[in-house]
């Protein structure tokens, strides 16, 4: 099932009808196809699409993840930090009362996807695996993953990224663990910090 057969599979589920979704798909595909999106993109989405097969069982919430994974990052600008708060803001505004999702999780939902904090809501920190499960790839697909950050970044040059950008990963390599599920952090940790301190040495 590709990427929009997902996508209307679950809003045809939550009570979305069938004349609706590929005006919603539409708006979502234009969103993450943007020139300006190297690495927040439909390829990224399809990544956490497939980490959510994966561990689809283990989810007390499957749809509320799954609809939070589409609409996460459906605001994104580099020169704002309101990012999350807008996408969550916009999920949400789509749900009429009568739909079978949790409009309050979706929204708790996408906010953790900001900091990327341990959350009391376990399928929080699933979706939030989910999210950063390419900070574990290998050398040449995180070196990749690194490199389209920072064309997403391009206004800025070096001498204001890479501070910006160390900061970022030494907040993540402060925490107890990057990842927040047992699951992820047995499978994923270590390599993971290994990954960003390399990267911090080569900024």
């Amino acid at each position: 099932m590709n990427l929009q057969e997902t996508y209307t599979q679950l809003l045809l589920e939550i009570g979305f009808t069938s004349t609706e979704i590929p005006t919603l798909w539409l708006a979502l595909e234009k969103n993450y196809t943007q020139k300006s999106r190297y690495y927040h993109n439909l390829t990224h989405l399809e990544e956490m699409v497939f980490s959510f097969s994966l561990y689809k069982q283990e989810l007390e919430h499957p749809n509320e993840v799954l609809y939070s994974i589409f609409y996460h990052d459906y605001i994104y600008k580099v020169t704002k930090t309101d990012n999350e708060l807008k996408s969550a803001q916009y999920a949400i505004s789509l749900l009429k009362p009568d739909y079978k999702i949790n409009k309050e999780l979706v929204f708790d939902m996408i906010l953790a996807t900001q900091n990327h904090l341990h959350h009391i809501e376990e399928d929080c920190n699933w979706l939030i695996d989910f999210d950063l499960k390419v900070l574990s790839k290998n050398e040449e697909q995180y070196k990749r993953y690194t490199q389209e950050i920072r064309d997403e970044y391009k206004i800025y040059p070096d001498i204001l990224y890479n501070p910006a950008r160390k900061k970022a990963l030494h907040h993540f390599l402060t925490q107890p663990s990057i990842y927040q599920t047992q699951e992820f952090q047995s499978l994923f940790e270590d390599k993971a910090r290994e990954n960003m301190e390399n990267e911090i040495q080569q900024l």
